[in-house]
């Protein structure tokens, strides 16, 4: 079973923006290679920091309204919100540890 949450436009203000917890939102396409690598990256994140982070997919083809609310003009993006709010965006393919140094704020 995934740690992961699908979130769409019609999901995303009660899965993200609502959530009391930060939650990592990985804006992604099936057809991206850089993303289909990142995802099980960022399963194993989701499932050893459980409890500090959520981690949301979001397919933009399927969702453009939070897209284009949130701009998201290349792919993978992961936009880091904390009480509704951005806090944090992280471009491309990132390995896992560069992925752990970059949401460390968010983990403590």
């Amino acid at each position: 079973m995934t740690a992961l949450l699908n979130v769409t436009d019609a999901s995303f203000d009660a899965d993200v923006l609502a959530s009391d917890q930060t939650v990592v939102v990985d804006f992604w396409a099936p057809w991206c290679h850089p993303c289909t690598m990142l995802a099980p990256i960022l399963e194993e994140i989701a499932a050893e920091h459980a409890g500090k982070i959520s981690v949301a997919k979001m397919t933009i083809e399927d969702n453009p309204a939070t897209v284009e609310t949130y701009q998201v003009k290349s792919i993978p993006a992961l936009l880091v919100f904390k009480h509704g709010k951005v806090v944090q965006t992280i471009l491309g393919g990132q390995p896992k540890d560069v992925l752990l140094d970059e949401l460390a704020a968010h983990l403590s």
